[in-house]
């Protein structure tokens, strides 16, 4: 899964020098969290929805008509923006780029290529790929199975223990739950399992015989 492919295209971007009342009004009527700041074709910032509103709220606080003034007709976004945001690059994959994200503790990532602002990852695409991994809108039924090493043939035997239950497997997830820096073969993983069965206790039963725990289980609603 690459980045321009799950990125918003061709994204609205300010000067540095415009004014910060408008950079307001234009996340506030786009609806957008954050906007590049660009500056000859250069990224120069990244403005933020919470730190328009910061500003904002601080002149609204001092109930004074000439710091409303300065706010409305002097502050500008070089101001207030974040400079040097963290970015990610177009044809990076999307698991680097919610590792970028996590790591900066950012939901907003310019998308960079050759060194041009081509599109915007949010917090709404990450979420988005979340949720089309775990089949958010398709009614699947799924376990978790207790955390476990790996083996070559591990999935495999799963997933023919799942079917030969009657379910039709359709996602499996091993998610790492042990110490980052271990080596491949000593991380633990718990697997998450995603299907469609009229009875998700007949997979339980199933995997529960087999040796494997499950520590969660859901039914989808039909």
């Amino acid at each position: 899964m690459i980045v321009r492919n799950w990125m918003q295209t061709n994204p609205t971007v300010l000067g540095s020098n415009t004014l910060l009342s408008e950079a307001k009004q234009i996340l506030s009527e786009t609806n957008l969290h954050a906007l590049p700041v660009v500056d000859d074709g250069r990224l120069r910032g990244l403005i933020t929805r919470a730190g328009c509103l910061r500003a904002a709220h601080a002149a609204l606080r001092s109930q004074n008509p000439d710091e409303l003034n300065y706010f409305s007709n002097h502050v500008k976004v070089k101001d207030i923006m974040v400079r040097n945001p963290a970015t990610i690059d177009a044809n990076d994959t999307m698991e680097h780029c919610l590792q970028v994200g996590q790591q900066h503790g950012v939901g907003q990532l310019p998308v960079m290529d050759r060194g041009n602002v081509v599109g915007m990852i949010s917090a709404i695409e990450m979420f988005s790929l979340a949720a089309h991994f775990l089949g958010a809108w398709e009614k699947r039924s799924g376990v978790t199975l207790a955390p476990m090493r790996i083996r070559p043939g591990t999935i495999g035997r799963i997933t023919d223990i799942v079917e030969g239950s009657g379910a039709e497997v359709h996602a499996i997830y091993p998610i790492n739950t042990g110490p980052k820096g271990a080596a491949p073969g000593d991380q633990e993983r718990k697997v998450i399992i995603r299907f469609h069965i009229a009875d998700t206790a007949d997979v339980i039963r199933a995997l529960a015989d087999a040796g494997y725990e499950v520590i969660e289980s859901v039914q989808a609603t039909h």
